[in-house]
């Protein structure tokens, strides 16, 4: 059983056991050369010319068949085969010694480059066991030699000392190939390591929740990733090379404005599409000689909820405060109206005024309740949900016992959104409160519409209720969702404002658009049913 340390590690050198290999066939081709000038016979084959040339012919034809048949490329994760092709060189280049007359006809020193190819290839101590084998061979070639007669005694430390080379030989290769294999393995442990943080970096930015889009000097989008091609309502598999920026208007206009201001100014909240607003900040960042602009996108709904939680305990404490000083002396006055026109004494006109201030006294105090539930509204309890499967139901119920006409009209595919169902369920309740009250004044008939979709990015679903009155006028859009803003003389004011804050406690935006046909339609787009709250 092979030990661990001398595993081959051809593996890290296919390159030069290629030019290994080519060498042996030029050096077996070499001899033979050599061979077959006459002139050259006093040099080699002097002692045996017949088992040289036999020598040489077996040697060139196992290195052309190794090329030919098992070529270099291929052996590189073949232990026995390398090992095999090192020991046949060793003895061939000894026969090839013993024929041409011994260690003095220089043939020896060839041994130190297979012996280094050993060093290079193979570790441990069965490297070394190379150096051994042929100085062994070298030895004993010499002393069967010296005891024929064939050579003197010189020549025993000429043996001698080519066993010392090979043992240095063997070791100096063996250490540098170590040091080398060490440093090669440092250095893809530090490749794979900053491989690993560069797909780390890139997975981070990919599914971070703020958008981010980087450019060139010349405005080219070189990275964007999911939440910035959510944001801007593109499809996930947006090729961004092929993105021109200067569509996506809204960003290419603050772009311009705040290079324009000398790179300046605090980050804004931008309108990217109809009902999804988002802060968009900028910065650059120097690269060698090229500037690099950075687009950060965040979306606005989630400091919004925020913002909404600090309003909504404000206004807890100060309608808790007011609750007491409003509706005590609110419920006197309604009491006394009340006892007043129970009156035996009392006029039909006055007794008209009382119901005057019975009421608008009611009417205060739905206010002040609607206030109040307002204040003391919990966290949402968002779940997960098939807009397809829970729309008829809650439809189903909304109709019982009305004469009313609420259609639905679904896209196909799966609708998942994450929000309270009991907030989506009052949402809805005001507007369709709203709408089919506007369609009956309109039209004579209370009907509603009510569409289910998705964004181009096929992540994000919305819900429009569609009615068919008059809509609301220009002038009137930009208040239709302030507190106690109301065109009806019983109306609050509090129906869509209450609506649009539920929407933004849940991470969703309400707003009013026409349709294509130019109907009126309110529209809620939800949140990522997989973004965390």
């Amino acid at each position: 059983m092979r030990h661990e340390s001398d595993i081959i590690q051809v593996q890290h050198n296919p390159t030069l056991l290629k030019v290994y290999f080519y060498f042996r066939a030029i050096l077996a081709f070499f001899l033979m050369g050599v061979y077959l000038f006459a002139a050259s016979r006093n040099f080699l084959s002097t002692l045996y010319p017949q088992l040289f040339l036999w020598a040489v012919l077996v040697y060139l034809s196992i290195c052309l068949l190794t090329l030919v048949i098992v070529q270099p490329n291929k052996l590189i994760h073949s232990f026995n085969r390398v090992v095999t092709s090192l020991v046949t060189d060793v003895v061939a280049l000894v026969t090839l010694i013993h024929a041409s007359g011994g260690i003095e006809s220089g043939l020896g020193y060839l041994l130190l480059v297979v012996v280094a190819m050993a060093g290079i290839f193979i570790r441990g101590q069965l490297g070394i066991a190379f150096a051994a084998m042929a100085s062994l061979l070298v030895i004993a070639e010499t002393m069967y030699l010296y005891q024929l007669g064939h050579i003197n005694n010189q020549a025993l430390f000429s043996a001698g000392f080519l066993g010392v080379l090979l043992f240095c030989t063997a070791y100096a290769f063996q250490f540098l190939t170590e040091k080398l294999r060490t440093s090669n393995l440092e250095a893809a442990t530090q490749a794979a390591f900053a491989a690993h943080l560069q797909r780390l970096a890139q997975a981070i930015v990919a599914r971070m929740r703020t958008g981010i889009i980087v450019l060139d000097n010349d405005n080219h989008i070189e990275l964007i990733n999911d939440s910035a091609l959510r944001l801007l309502d593109l499809p996930l598999d947006t090729d961004y090379r092929n993105l021109n920026f200067n569509t996506l208007s809204p960003l290419a206009r603050f772009i311009a404005h705040w290079k324009e201001s000398a790179q300046g100014g605090p980050p804004q909240v931008i309108e990217l599409r109809a009902g999804q607003q988002a802060r968009v900040s900028l910065s650059s960042i120097e690269l060698g000689e090229s500037t690099r602009t950075v687009i950060y996108i965040e979306d606005h709904r989630v400091m919004t909820q925020q913002a909404q939680q600090l309003k909504l305990a404000s206004l807890g404490r100060l309608t808790a405060s007011i609750a007491h000083e409003v509706r005590n002396p609110l419920g006197a006055i309604s009491h006394a109206a009340q006892l007043l026109a129970e009156s035996p004494h009392i006029s039909g006109a006055d007794k008209r005024l009382t119901e005057i201030i019975h009421q608008h006294s009611q009417r205060v105090n739905h206010i002040v309740e609607s206030t109040l539930a307002l204040s003391r509204r919990k966290e949402p309890q968002p779940e997960t949900f098939d807009l397809n499967e829970w729309l008829p139901g809650f439809v189903t119920q909304y109709t019982t016992g009305q004469n009313v006409a609420v259609e639905i009209e679904m896209n196909a595919g799966c609708h998942k959104v994450k929000m309270d169902q009991t907030h989506l369920s009052q949402v809805l309740t005001n507007l369709l409160d709203n709408g089919l009250r506007y369609s009956r004044q309109h039209t004579g008939v209370a009907k509603v519409l009510l569409k289910v979709n998705k964004s181009r990015n096929d992540d994000i679903s919305y819900l429009e209720v569609i009615d068919f009155g008059p809509g609301i006028s220009n002038d009137r859009l930009p208040y239709i969702f302030d507190p106690f803003f109301t065109t009806e003389e019983r109306g609050s004011g509090l129906g869509l404002y209450i609506s649009k804050e539920l929407c933004e406690i849940n991470q969703a935006s309400l707003h009013y658009r026409r349709t294509e046909e130019g109907l009126s339609c309110f529209r809620i787009d939800f949140s990522h049913f997989q973004r965390m709250f």
